[in-house]
């Protein structure tokens, strides 16, 4: 599934609880797994060495930042990865990545040049 970014860039609240939420590596493994398809709360809980509240905790902190969706079917509470926020993501780094390396190539340029 392609996503296109049309939506705005991030906010400054916004970018805070991604890389909040990005900050754990149980919170990433828990959304790279829920790139690859929808999982409940509780199949979640089953792989990590904590409590259920602890993983609830965490996909409370990934929702809350919009990297995941979750909703209710019957009992269980499932969560998938949000592919539109996870675009918005993409696009904030990618704008980082062209910021630091125009600062490089300035730097490459200006190192290059002969001693006057």
């Amino acid at each position: 599934m392609v996503v296109q970014d049309s939506s705005p860039e991030l906010t400054d609240d916004e970018t805070d609880r991604l890389f909040h939420a990005l900050a754990a590596a149980t919170r990433r493994d828990i959304l790279r797994r829920t790139i690859e398809r929808e999982q409940s709360v509780s199949a979640l809980a089953a792989d990590y060495d904590m409590s259920f509240a602890a993983v609830q905790k965490h996909v409370a902190v990934l929702e809350a930042a919009h990297l995941i969706v979750k909703r209710a079917e019957g009992r269980e509470r499932l969560v998938r990865a949000d592919p539109v926020m996870i675009a918005r993501a993409r696009a904030l780094l990618s704008r980082y990545e062209d910021l630091w390396r125009a600062r490089i190539d300035r730097l490459d340029a200006f190192l290059a040049e002969p001693e006057h």
